[in-house]
């Protein structure tokens, strides 16, 4: 089941950066937003952080991948054995294979250096929207469901469940099953997808996020539920 992050008090994010400029500037950013930040230096810190117990949780990590201690990526792996909090990578390197590295181990987002801090932020909100999903006004309230062969899904809950048993996915991966399931037997092009799931239109070139996303909810899935229409988009099979 997908939680919807607390409305009633500030965001807690979990900022993750071992250069002190950085840190320091990205920090005033997210605090002149109104974001209750928690910085630290160390990846390992960063985890004994997010696992330690208590009233407050992170709504969001906000992670650079080079770090001392243990690396973003690493952490992200483990936060994700764990939770399904939004997870945003930030890195120096953009080729292609640290971006989808980044993204198959369970990042939601990943934002290449140098970057500007208004598109940071713009990004921060649209992953945190994701984390909160509203219903479908057709879901038919509690209890009503939409059957895909073996998959399950309940809007109102916003649960999906295969052969009966509740999957366990990220808010992204919610979003993204919620919007093929919207038309089965449609193909959504990867700039729809980004547009609908991540509210990026002036990201639209960034496919690599649509592609990943969609291999990761095939694993969950089962890989005959959605088609690949090469040169188009992807597909729900009703």
């Amino acid at each position: 089941m997908v939680q919807a992050a607390p409305s009633a008090r500030p965001l807690r994010i979990l900022f993750v950066e071992d250069d002190p400029v950085i840190g320091e500037a990205t920090l005033a950013h997210l605090e002149r937003h109104r974001y209750d930040a928690v910085w630290v230096t160390d990846g390992l810190e960063a985890w004994e952080r997010f696992a330690e117990p208590g009233p407050v949780p992170f709504d969001v990590v906000l992670c650079d991948v080079m770090l001392p201690g243990m690396d973003g990526v690493t952490l992200c792996r483990r936060v994700r054995e764990v939770a399904t909090t939004p997870f945003v990578l930030v890195s120096a390197r953009g080729d292609a294979i640290d971006v989808v590295g980044g993204l198959e181990a369970g990042a939601d987002d990943y934002v290449v250096k140098p970057f500007d801090v208004q598109v940071l932020l713009a990004r921060l909100r649209s992953v945190v929207r994701r984390a909160a999903p509203v219903p479908h006004p057709a879901a038919g309230g509690a209890g009503a469901v939409e059957v895909f062969g073996d998959l399950t899904l309940d809007r109102s809950a916003l649960e999906l469940r295969r052969d009966g048993r509740l999957l366990t996915l990220t808010p992204t991966e919610m979003r993204l099953f919620m919007e093929l399931a919207e038309s089965p037997g449609t193909v959504l092009s990867r700039r729809t997808l980004l547009s609908r799931v991540w509210d990026y239109d002036e990201w639209a070139s960034d496919s690599h996020l649509v592609d990943v996303h969609v291999q990761r909810l095939r694993s969950k899935v089962g890989s005959a539920h959605i088609e690949t229409v090469r040169g188009f988009g992807y597909k729900l099979r009703p």
